[in-house]
């Protein structure tokens, strides 16, 4: 599937705007050669290469998983209404869309909602959309009670800061959600950590869930799973700078640590909280590799013996599918692009001038793509948690 389907090139005719304000009138500004949010904190340029890497992250999100929501539709209860918050391009409910309709629900109406009208027009892709142009720092959201049988918030970590913000936000999300309707949040750290060899399966695993992990070569992710600090030396530069930088912005570094209990606290309105959390290694990891030589080396001895043949041919060099390579491959790019999205914060919080940050990032370039630094358990970590409202 295209992550390019409903970028910034195809804007929405059908746009209705809940205020007027000087941001939505005149919203960019140019800044480092790159298009920002005029008059907003909010850290990620809103040009197409960012557009760009945030539907490659959303369509690495859904592939992980194997779907588009991580909750289960019902039968006796099917989705009339579903609504995208912060939608960028809406290219996740293009994605849900299909899913859906794959599940036999067809009559869904999709509501993206955004500051500024950068969705495509999902209309002339057959799918009942309508695009909601609001500023989410003013509240309330531009719907009525009870309005929608899903709501999603994707990636909000880099939108909404940490306290009454994100409060506010989430009671809204309840107040528009139909009682019985799901909540849905999708998100993913932005601090990479590595994953120890051989993580032990989750407690009580789900058996489609390990299933989709094994075929997509992503581990599922418990309070069991053993991580460590990053081993890269580039990466354990960046985290630190990302820390730092979103720390003086107050956003989180690493949201997902704070959802489930952030959801479990709302126990007047919210119900049932449930969610699934995969690391995506960043390639081959080394244990990976060491483990099926052993197999291999071990198969071909007893076979050998068996016919009584001496020598061992090559091994076989690879330890992934070509989807798998593939998974993993995205996944770095997604974290290199984000930290090329940061690189005016990360390069004022480093100290670096625009000389030594080229000369880090040459290095940071050559190390992770054609040295396969990230072959000691680096991940990307993405999460998505749901609920339904009482």
């Amino acid at each position: 599937m295209d992550p390019a389907r409903g970028s910034i090139s195809s804007v929405s005719t059908q746009s209705t705007k809940a205020d007027d304000g000087g941001a939505q009138s005149n919203p960019f500004v140019l800044r480092h050669g790159r298009r920002y949010l005029r008059d907003l904190p909010y850290p990620l340029p809103c040009d197409l290469p960012e557009l760009q890497r945030q539907n490659l992250h959303t369509l690495l999100a859904t592939s992980a998983f194997g779907r588009a929501l991580g909750s289960s539709p019902k039968k006796q209860r099917p989705p009339q209404k579903v609504l995208e918050i912060a939608c960028g391009t809406g290219y996740w409910s293009s994605l849900c869309h299909d899913y859906l309709s794959g599940l036999g629900f067809d009559d869904v109406q999709f509501t993206g909602l955004d500051i500024v009208p950068i969705a495509g027009d999902l209309r002339k892709q057959g799918i009942d959309w309508k695009f909601m142009q609001h500023d989410l720092r003013k509240v309330p959201l531009p719907f009525d009670d009870r309005e929608f049988d899903i709501v999603v918030m994707k990636d909000l970590s880099m939108v909404v800061p940490i306290g009454s913000p994100t409060q506010r936000i989430l009671d809204e999300a309840a107040r528009i959600l139909k009682s019985g309707g799901t909540l849905e949040i999708w998100e993913t750290d932005h601090i990479i950590r590595s994953i120890l060899p051989h993580p032990p399966p989750p407690p009580g695993m789900n058996k489609h869930e390990h299933a989709c992990a094994v075929s997509t070569g992503t581990f599922l992710i418990s309070p069991m799973t053993p991580f460590t600090e990053v081993h890269n030396k580039f990466l354990k530069d960046s985290n630190t700078w990302i820390q730092e930088a979103l720390d003086k912005r107050k956003l989180s570094p690493t949201p997902c640590a704070r959802i489930s209990q952030m959801l479990l606290q709302e126990t007047e309105t919210l119900r049932d909280v449930e969610n699934r959390r995969v690391a995506i290694p960043l390639g081959e990891l080394r244990w990976e590799r060491e483990t099926a030589t052993d197999k291999q080396q071990a198969k071909r001895r007893g076979s050998e013996a068996a016919r009584g043949k001496k020598g061992l041919h090559t091994l076989e060099s690879a330890t992934l599918t070509e989807e798998q390579a593939a998974l993993r491959y995205t996944a770095l790019l997604v974290v290199i692009q984000m930290i090329e999205s940061l690189e005016p914060l990360l390069k004022e919080v480093s100290g670096k001038n625009q000389e030594e940050w080229q000369r880090w990032w040459g290095w940071m370039m050559s190390n992770l793509l054609e040295q396969k630094g990230a072959s000691s358990g680096e991940c990307l970590e993405i999460g998505v948690w749901w609920c339904h409202k009482v």
